[in-house]
C-alpha cells in the first residue's frame, strides 16, 4: 500500500508532459477566484480580528504554514491562523511518549482530541474552524480550493494508498465533504472514501452544495478538535 501511494505521488510530481489539468478545469478555478476574492472582503473584520487575538494571547506568530501535499504531489505552506504553543513539536513528541493511547490515537488518525499543543485561544478558533481562514490566500494563489480534499502531509497521503491517485487529481480544498459528512467524527478509510467520491464526481453545483452545508457544519462544531 506504501508503494502505491510513492508510486502515484512520484509519477504527478513530475511537472511536465503527461501532468493532467485538476479536477473542474477553468470553471472551478475561476470559481475559487471569484468565491476567495469576496470571503476575503467580506471577512476582511473578522480576519483581523482573530490575528490580533492570536497574537496577544502568548505574544507568538500570528500565522502557521505547515508543508501539505497539493495536486501532482506539490508541496506548498498551508497557512492557518496559530493555534498551537510555538514549540509545539516539543511538546508533542514529549506528550506521546508519556500516554500510549494518545500514541496509538495519533497514529491511526494524525490527530489527538485532547492535543497538549493547542492553546486556550486555538482551542476557541479550531472548534469555530476559523483558524483556516488564511487559507483563502492559498486558494488565491492557486495552491488550494473552495472545496477539495482536505490538505495531508506525505505521511498521510501513504495511507490513501492506491486511492492517492484521486487525492492528486485534484487541489486540497478549504472545506469539502469530509467536513460536511461529519470530519472527526468519522474513520480515515471513510474520509478517503469521500475524498475519492468527490474527485470521481464533481461538478460545480456539488461544491455549491458542499459549501452551503458547510456553514451549519461549522456552526454546530460537527467532530471538530
Amino acid at each position: 500500500m506504501r508503494d502505491v501511494a510513492k508510486s502515484a505521488n512520484a509519477g504527478f510530481a513530475q511537472v511536465g508532459v503527461d501532468f493532467p489539468p485538476p479536477i473542474g478545469g477553468l470553471l472551478k478555478r475561476s470559481f475559487d477566484i471569484v468565491g476567495s476574492l469576496t470571503g476575503l472582503v467580506l471577512l476582511s473584520p473578522l480576519f483581523l480580528m482573530v490575528a490580533l487575538l492570536v497574537k496577544l494571547s502568548d505574544n507568538g506568530p500570528i500565522f502557521y504554514g505547515h508543508k501539505r501535499i497539493g495536486r501532482g504531489g506539490r508541496v506548498f505552506s498551508c497557512l492557518k491562523f496559530r493555534t498551537m504553543v510555538p514549540d509545539g513539536e516539543r511538546v508533542l513528541a514529549a506528550y506521546l511518549a508519556a500516554n500510549p493511547e494518545a500514541n496509538a490515537e495519533w497514529i491511526a488518525t494524525r490527530k489527538l482530541k485532547n492535543d497538549p499543543r493547542v492553546t486556550r485561544v486555538g482551542q476557541v478558533l479550531r472548534k469555530l474552524s476559523l483558524d483556516e481562514l488564511p487559507q483563502i490566500l492559498n486558494i488565491l494563489q492557486g495552491d488550494m480550493s473552495l472545496v477539495g480534499p482536505r490538505p495531508v502531509v506525505r505521511d498521510e497521503l501513504e495511507i490513501y494508498g492506491s486511492a492517492a491517485v484521486y487525492y492528486l487529481k485534484s487541489r486540497p480544498g478549504l472545506t469539502g465533504l469530509w467536513q460536511v459528512s461529519g470530519r472527526n467524527d468519522v474513520s480515515y478509510d471513510t474520509r478517503v472514501a469521500y475524498d475519492r467520491h468527490y474527485v470521481e464526481n464533481w461538478s460545480l453545483f456539488q461544491d455549491i452544495r458542499i459549501i452551503f452545508k458547510t456553514v451549519p457544519a461549522v456552526w454546530m462544531s460537527r467532530g471538530s478538535y
